[in-house]
């Protein structure tokens, strides 16, 4: 008699909702059910009539907005012309990701639940909805089948990310892009190190607006892969080729075939991010020494989230660190469960800061370098950024895998409509971005607000906006906060100027009079 066939789906935006999918998964698996687990957007929607069986797990992001990876699933769902017997074979729960302190509290997951239903589904149970806000031994899914000797052809060549794509680049199919520069844009003596970053996007198919963002893939650092290699005793060197245990389970699809463990744990394995309960969960089942194993099962359970909360969670103590803290179980991993132990890098995602216009062939970003101090010893580090900041075109060529697509800020498609921008910090490199198309376009009507600690540390790009505002093309605003004795912010700014920014525009104009306007935050 087959087993039973169950399908998990989900769309998830940092990591949770897939978290718990896979939890899910296991826990299938465990019971001898055959299990898939895949975001929405990577499954042919068109199938679900075939499917008897289905959890959708949904996080819920902005105002009631779904998650990137279910968009095009979202959009299929909600046609109008859809039966009303569509998905009549069907029996589903809906399990919803969200926290009880935004206003729309799981909004994705209850409006998926009615649409189910509205086609035909037969609800297993009434939609459960997950909220951060409260207190409260299975198979691998894939096999490494290590090679014997290494291949003639070094894998490490046939990158999946490519110098030449064919079509634009995208989270599958990267653009290696050659980085130009690398610059501190910060002064010596501040806290934080923010970098100006330039990549040559020449022959990429990469094309962006004001507002979109470019997708970083990052690595971890090497020191950090050979302490992770040693933890678990394997070999950087050796080669393995991944077969999944289930039918229809696809490998990632950013991972060669064969691959190096160093390639695995340098580029795939995000061993610097902060372990879930689920972590914990299955390195207790995987633990051979008592003590250790009996320490994990209190992480996992519902009583010791607390705990679990002090150990891990409030000082940020990473997959590898907690992995160091347990030898023998650390040791006794076997690797068929690194991709079930440690999740998968996510790309980050940053403002483009700089116009094709103004720098053909040409990407800029703006970088803080991520760097705070918790009770550890180790101060704490973005991954993304201070891969970056390490990384110095100057020393020899360096190339870093990207591609772009749309962010939430837009801006008027007619350049003569004025447009105002506040931007402290950082949050101004989209901004520069618009000023910068906008002027190309011989629009003069551009205010913007910028607020920083201080004019000589992290006022960015001083001297490109006084020589737009000497040639008429932009009104700029200043806060500087710690260079009087009260504190001056970009929002007192605001409200002493706000009705001077009309005047400027138009010199008639009063707010409920003027032209059309765009008003921009970041």
């Amino acid at each position: 008699m087959p087993s039973a066939r169950l399908l998990v789906l989900f769309g998830s935006q940092t990591g949770t909702a897939q978290d718990v999918s896979e939890r899910l998964g296991r826990e299938a698996r465990r019971r001898q059910l055959s299990c898939r687990v895949q975001a929405l957007d990577s499954y042919p929607v068109v199938n679900l009539i075939n499917e008897p069986l289905v959890i959708f797990v949904c996080a819920t992001t902005g105002q009631g907005d779904p998650p990137d990876n279910m968009k095009s699933f979202w959009r299929f769902i909600f046609r109008r012309s859809l039966p009303s017997t569509a998905l009549c074979q069907m029996d589903f729960a809906v399990l919803g990701l969200g926290d009880s302190s935004y206003t729309k509290f799981n909004f994705i997951a209850k409006k998926l639940h009615r649409r189910l239903l509205q086609l035909g589904g037969s609800a297993l149970l009434p939609v459960c909805l997950g909220d951060d806000q409260h207190e409260l031994g299975w198979p691998s899914k894939f096999t490494l089948q290590f090679l014997k000797d290494t291949p003639s052809l070094d894998p490490e060549e046939l990158c999946v990310a490519r110098t030449d794509p064919q079509g634009p680049p995208s989270e599958l199919q990267p653009f290696l892009a050659p980085m130009v520069s690398n610059q501190r844009v910060t002064g010596p003596s501040h806290f934080q190190d923010v970098r100006l970053i330039e990549f040559d996007v020449s022959d990429s198919g990469i094309s962006f607006a004001a507002g979109d963002v470019v997708l970083i893939q990052p690595e971890n650092m090497a020191s950090h892969v050979q302490q992770f290699c040693q933890a678990l005793g394997l070999d950087p060197e050796q080669h393995f080729t991944l077969q999944p245990r289930e039918p229809g389970v696809a490998c990632p699809a950013r991972l060669p075939q064969p691959c190096s463990m160093r390639r695995l744990v340098s580029q795939y394995l995000d061993i610097a991010s902060v372990p879930r309960r689920s972590f914990f969960e299955l390195l207790a089942c995987l633990s051979p020494h008592e003590l250790e194993r009996e320490k994990l099962r209190e992480f996992s359970s519902a009583q010791g989230q607390e705990e679990l909360c002090e150990y891990c969670t409030r000082p940020r103590r990473t997959v590898l660190e907690v992995l160091c803290d347990f030898p023998h179980t650390a040791a006794a991993v076997p690797p068929d469960y690194l991709l079930d132990l440690v999740p998968l890098i996510r790309p980050r995602a940053f403002s483009i800061a700089s116009s094709l216009r103004a720098h053909p062939s040409r990407l800029q970003i703006l970088v803080a370098v991520v760097q705070y101090r918790t009770r550890l010893r180790e101060p704490r580090r973005g991954l993304c950024s201070s891969w970056l900041a390490s990384l110095d075109p100057a020393q020899g060529p360096v190339r870093v895998p990207l591609w772009v697509r749309s962010g939430g800020l837009t801006f008027p498609k007619m350049p003569d409509v004025p447009v105002i921008m506040v931007g402290p910090g950082t949050g101004v490199a989209p901004f520069r971005a618009a000023i910068q198309e906008r002027v190309a376009q011989g629009e003069t009507g551009n205010v913007l607000f910028f607020g920083c600690r201080r004019r000589d540390q992290d006022f960015y790009w001083e001297a490109e906006w006084k020589q737009l505002q000497a040639r008429g093309c932009l009104t700029l605003v200043t806060a500087f906060s710690r260079e009087q004795e009260q504190k001056m912010y970009v929002q007192h700014r605001l409200r002493a100027l706000g009705p001077l920014v009309w005047e400027l525009l138009d010199g008639r104009a009063t707010p409920s009079t003027c032209q059309p306007m765009c008003v921009t935050l970041c």
